[in-house]
């Protein structure tokens, strides 16, 4: 069975919450974003990255403002369910900005990444990377990846929402940032059953399509 959810912030107790517990081997959990376990590379991290590469599940998530950039990148890519990812460590991955992953029969596209709105207070690669939004050159390869599949998926997997959600729950924001732009693009174009996204750090649905997903771990229907 396929479960999701938001931001774990590295917070390890959530990976041990009744929630947790309930999944079993062959099950995947898939995080929407600020992992937060890839961060200083010190040797307590690497300690909990190797037990969170041993559990029964795997766990699949995607970047967001609260991971390392620069220690992702270290990691080599494989290919994974049809597309490409970074074993971090045992069952444990990234998956990557743009790709299409075959799940169990489903279409995953997946597109992490976000912008920090405390910018002013982090410190360029050490608490904030540029990377974190995306380059036109991922964007191009998201679009390529998608017409591959005739644009059309099961479900989109992203930390940030289309600027589109973020307005319906945060209105009066006009700032479009463009990764906000993107995604409305790919709101606009793709034909999608389901999206989940973390960054705005609720357990909320917005129908029909799109859930905001944080402290919730849910298994994924498809009806």
């Amino acid at each position: 069975m396929i479960y999701v959810t938001g931001d774990t912030h590295a917070d390890l107790e959530r990976l041990k919450s009744k929630g947790a517990k309930a999944l079993k081997k062959g099950d995947i959990l898939l995080v929407c974003g600020d992992f937060g376990f890839v961060w200083d590379g010190s040797k307590q991290e690497q300690k909990v990255l190797k037990w969170l590469g041993k559990r029964p599940y795997q766990i699949l998530f995607l970047e967001g403002t609260h991971d390392n950039l620069d220690l992702l990148a270290q990691y080599p890519q494989e290919t994974l369910y049809e597309g490409q990812a970074r074993r971090v460590s045992g069952n444990c991955f990234q998956l990557l900005r743009g790709e299409v992953y075959t799940i169990e029969g489903r279409r995953f596209f997946t597109f992490g990444g976000g912008e920090s709105d405390d910018m002013d207070t982090r410190t360029e690669g050490v608490t904030w990377w540029r990377g974190e939004l995306p380059s036109q050159e991922e964007m191009e390869r998201a679009r390529e990846n998608l017409a591959a599949y005739g644009n059309q998926v099961d479900v989109i997997l992203t930390h940030t929402p289309s600027e589109r959600i973020q307005n319906f729950l945060n209105m009066g924001r006009t700032y479009v940032n463009p990764l906000g732009a993107f995604l409305n693009e790919v709101s606009e174009t793709v034909q999608y059953g389901q999206w989940f996204f973390g960054s705005c750090h609720l357990d909320k649905l917005v129908p029909p399509r799109h859930r905001a997903i944080y402290q919730e771990i849910i298994p994924i229907s498809f009806g």
